[in-house]
Formats: structure tokens, C-alpha cells, sequence
């Protein structure tokens, strides 16, 4: 029976319907009801896609240290989409109703925190700030007050509630474990996704949580490990993902290429 459910998982992964392509994943319908598969892709963007590249390897370590993260959260107690890695290249998730908000947490000063506020960059903040911007490639992802969320909708007063809860969670978290691997978490963006249960309805965490969303600098040197690797031309990406896998301790020995699966109408 074990044989023969894995020959089904197989011959369903090598045929499945497309459900969406973003700029960096693509979601294919799941070999059961509520399930997506999720594939990472090698793109690389920034600028709101205004730079693009593809980086061969990408796809793969953002897929192992998702894995890693979310296997890690759910161990904890802090819900995520993440049931099991497939592949080199692919998850099978849980498919959720996506919260339209980026939800970014900031330890140290960079990037837009950093410009909007005359910050140096690197500089320690007094305390985790949580931002919202809303999911909106056309607009830029622009920053929202919870008074434009709770004015349009974008989510309840209780929901806010949950997703600070649930920032400040991941944020314990990946601090902890970076740390011990000699790297600040210097930021990271989240997406919350919405599971229902009957009448019943619960957040939890889903996208991603990997280097292409988290700045992540070495304790040490303050090298950058990150995405910021790509925006700002300072070297190798994969070189810079694979060192984040090494330390902790996930990296493939080999990565062996996935193609993409046959689709059908």
C-alpha cells in the first residue's frame, strides 16, 4: 500500500492543474482537498520586479530553509501552512485565504524604515516594531496604518490582534535560531493566511519564510545574506542562501534539478 500511494503522489505531481504563479512560487493544485503544492522558483526580483535575474539553485534553498522555519514553528505551537517538503523544489501546503498584508517586523534599521526615518542602517531599534503594507504589486506595497485596515477591511481588530501575536512569535523564533547560527535577523516579512474549521476560523502563518524575506546579516562581519545580496550587486546569491542553509545544517549534499510538471486543462 506504501508503494502504491507513493507511484499515486508521483503520477498526481506530474500532472496537476496550475492555481497561480507569482514572482518567485507557483502554486499547483494538491493531491487532496484543502492541499496546494508549492514550487519555488529560481526568478529573483527586486524593485518591485523592476530587476530580475534568474540564480540558478535559488529555488531549492529557499524551499530548505522554509522547510526548516516552518517545521520549526509548527513544532512550537505557531501555526503554519507547511505539511511536507516534497522535493528539492516543492511543498505540499495547506491552501489558505490570504490576509491582503505584508506584515514586517523590524528589529534594525534598513531599507525603507531606514529612509523613511534618517536611520543609519544597522541601527537597534528600541524594540521590535511590527508594520503592515498592503498586498498591492500596482502600488508599490505601500506602508497602512490599522486604521486604513480596519477602515476598508482589509482585516478585523481581532485579526490584528492575532497577527501581532503571531509576528512577535516568528520573531522569537528566528531571532533564537539565527542567532545560535552567528546571524541577526535584521527584518522579515510574513503572510498570513486564513484556514476554516465549520463556523470556526484560524490564522496562520504561510508563504515563506527564507532569505528572499528576511535581512539577515552574519553577527561577525555584518555580511550580508540575503536578498539584499541581488538588489544591491554586493556578490554571489546562492553562495549567500547556501552559506544560511550550512549553518543550519540543512544544505543538500547534492541538489538535484526538478523540472516543472505537465499541465493539463
Amino acid at each position: 500500500m506504501a508503494y502504491e500511494a507513493v507511484k499515486a503522489l508521483e503520477n498526481h505531481l506530474a500532472r496537476r492543474k496550475l492555481v497561480y504563479e507569482g514572482k518567485a512560487k507557483i502554486l499547483y493544485e494538491g493531491p487532496e482537498p484543502g492541499t496546494l503544492v508549492q514550487y519555488f522558483k529560481d526568478d529573483a526580483t527586486a524593485f518591485n520586479a523592476e530587476k530580475k535575474d534568474v540564480i540558478d539553485g535559488k529555488g531549492a534553498l529557499n524551499n530548505i530553509i522554509s522547510e526548516f522555519f516552518m517545521k520549526g514553528l509548527n513544532t512550537l505551537g505557531v501555526p503554519t501552512h507547511f505539511i511536507k517538503r516534497l522535493n528539492m523544489r516543492e511543498q505540499l501546503i495547506r491552501e489558505v485565504e490570504i490576509v491582503p498584508l505584508e506584515v514586517i517586523v523590524r528589529n534594525y534599521a534598513a531599507g525603507t524604515l531606514a529612509k523613511r526615518l534618517g536611520l543609519e542602517e544597522g541601527t537597534a531599534l528600541p524594540r521590535p516594531i511590527v508594520e503592515f503594507c498592503l498586498k498591492d504589486d500596482a502600488l508599490g506595497d505601500p506602508l497602512v496604518a490599522e486604521e486604513h485596515i480596519l477602515a476598508f477591511n482589509w482585516a478585523s481588530q481581532q485579526d490584528l490582534d492575532d497577527m501581532f501575536v503571531l509576528a512577535h512569535r516568528v520573531n522569537d523564533f528566528l531571532s533564537g535560531v539565527m542567532y545560535g547560527v552567528g546571524i541577526r535577523v535584521a527584518d522579515f516579512k510574513i503572510e498570513i493566511g486564513r484556514v476554516y474549521d465549520g463556523d470556526f476560523s484560524q490564522l496562520i502563518i504561510a508563504d515563506e519564510i527564507s532569505p528572499d524575506s528576511c535581512r539577515l546579516w552574519d553577527l561577525k562581519t555584518g555580511k550580508k545574506l540575503d536578498k539584499d545580496v541581488f538588489r544591491r550587486d554586493l556578490g554571489n546569491l546562492t553562495d549567500a542562501y547556501a552559506e544560511v542553509a550550512r549553518r543550519l545544517g540543512v544544505l543538500p549534499k547534492i541538489t538535484v534539478p526538478v523540472s516543472k510538471p505537465t499541465l493539463i486543462n
